[in-house]
Order: structure tokens, then C-alpha cells, then sequence
């Protein structure tokens, strides 16, 4: 096991995303509508909505839910409007912020996005700022339960195209290109393995440590962007 997991980061994250469950089915269901309306209703030909469905499970997203979103999107695509939008900019400390959100009003979006940075000491950049600091990596997440062979989880997963696997006493960690990240999730998951958090993220190259007064200050501005309906994810580089 090479390196050192990242999970505590994640399961900050993930420990935020309990709390609001329905909002982020909500999210969810938007990404499989825009996943559904750019490649088609059928996961087996579209990549990004296989993507979608995977990261779905992980947050334990009912699959009747999973199905009857992909159903209503597939009836009413002329309705979706939804488009891309990606902000860049910084929290206290110097922290590396990136903001992908779906929108139906930019200037909404845009509007929300800046307030989140502003209210809580960091600013909104140009685009281009902080994205090179990131690279596009699938991350898998595995619960550590006495039943799991470090050893086998390990094969199975570099066997399967993954880049990295790291472990601590809660998780293991499994990072993939991203173009593999879909045959490493559908490999790990045949083998019969549950997984904690799957999905495709901007992953930092370098992370910052920052003193308790601007931790805060990142804290309470991630979680105030994170509120915005229209805000898919936001990654960032701060060790929290």
C-alpha cells in the first residue's frame, strides 16, 4: 500500500453529506439528468452516466430512485436546460478552491458562488487560477472490515487498471485515471466489494495546513458553497 490515505478528508466530506441527504439525491438526480440528456438513457453506452450511477450507489441512492431519474430525464429532455459551469478561486490561507455547479441561470450561480467565497474571507478567481494544481482522478473508497484481504484488494484493484491503493485503520483508498475509472469500479464491485465513495473528483497535487482561525474560516465558506442548489462539488486542497 503505497502512500497516505486521503480518507480523512473524504470522510469530513462524507460526514457533511449525511447530514443534508436529501440535497445531494437531489444533485444527483441533476447529474443523471444532464448525464442522460448528453449521451442517452442506456449506461452501457454512456460512460458519464455509469459514472453517475456509480457515484450514486455509493451515497446509497436507491436504485428505483437511480431508475425513475434516468426514466424522467429520458421523457423530458426538452425541459433540461441544465449547463456546465466551473468558478476558481480561494479560501483563507491561500487554500485552492474549485466550484462545479449545474445551472438553468448563470447569473444566479455566479452570484451565489462569489457570496460563498466573499461572506467567509477568500475571493473568486479567473478561470484557469488554481485548475492546474488539480488533475481529474477517480477515487474508490473502501470500508477496512475484518473480512477484507489487504493483500487481495490490492491485486484485484492494480489488476484492474488503478493507479494507487492506501490504507489507515478505516479505509482503503483506490485512485484511477479517470478514463479507467469506470472498469476499475465495475471490477472491484463484481469481486463483491462495497464501496464507502466512488466517483470522479479533482484531486490536489499538493495540499496546504493551515493554522485553527483560517480552518474555520474554509470550513464555514466550503460548507456555504456546498448549500447552493446549484453547486454539484467543490474540491479544494486544504488539509482539513
Amino acid at each position: 500500500m503505497a502512500g497516505h490515505s486521503k480518507w480523512a478528508n473524504i470522510k469530513h466530506k462524507k460526514e457533511r453529506t449525511d447530514a443534508k441527504r436529501g440535497k445531494i439525491f437531489t444533485k444527483i438526480g441533476r447529474e443523471i439528468a444532464v448525464a442522460v440528456k448528453e449521451g442517452g438513457p442506456d449506461p452501457a453506452a454512456n460512460a458519464k452516466l455509469r459514472d453517475v450511477i456509480a457515484k450514486a450507489k455509493a451515497n446509497n441512492l436507491p436504485n428505483d430512485n437511480i431508475t425513475r431519474s434516468i426514466k424522467k430525464a429520458s421523457g423530458e429532455l426538452g425541459s433540461i436546460n441544465f449547463e456546465s459551469v466551473v468558478y476558481e478561486g480561494y479560501g483563507a490561507g491561500g487554500v485552492a478552491v474549485i466550484v462545479e455547479a449545474l445551472t438553468d441561470n448563470r447569473n444566479r450561480t455566479a452570484s451565489e458562488v462569489r457570496h460563498g467565497f466573499d461572506k467567509h474571507g477568500g475571493s473568486l478567481g479567473a478561470t484557469g487560477c488554481v485548475n492546474w494544481m488539480f488533475e481529474h482522478k477517480g477515487v474508490l473508497v473502501v470500508e477496512n472490515v475484518d473480512d477484507i484481504n489487504e493483500d487481495e484488494l490490492l491485486m484485484a484493484a492494480l489488476e484492474a487498471g488503478a493507479d494507487d491503493v492506501s490504507g489507515d485503520d478505516d479505509a482503503y483508498e483506490i485512485t484511477t485515471d479517470a478514463a479507467a475509472f469506470s472498469a476499475v469500479h465495475e471490477a472491484l464491485e463484481t469481486a463483491g466489494y462495497r464501496f464507502l465513495l466512488a466517483e470522479i473528483q479533482m484531486v490536489p497535487e499538493n495540499t496546504v495546513a493551515l493554522d485553527e482561525e483560517k480552518m474555520d474560516s474554509v470550513q464555514k465558506m466550503l460548507d456555504a458553497l456546498e448549500d447552493s442548489d446549484d453547486v454539484q462539488n467543490v474540491y479544494h486542497n486544504a488539509v482539513m
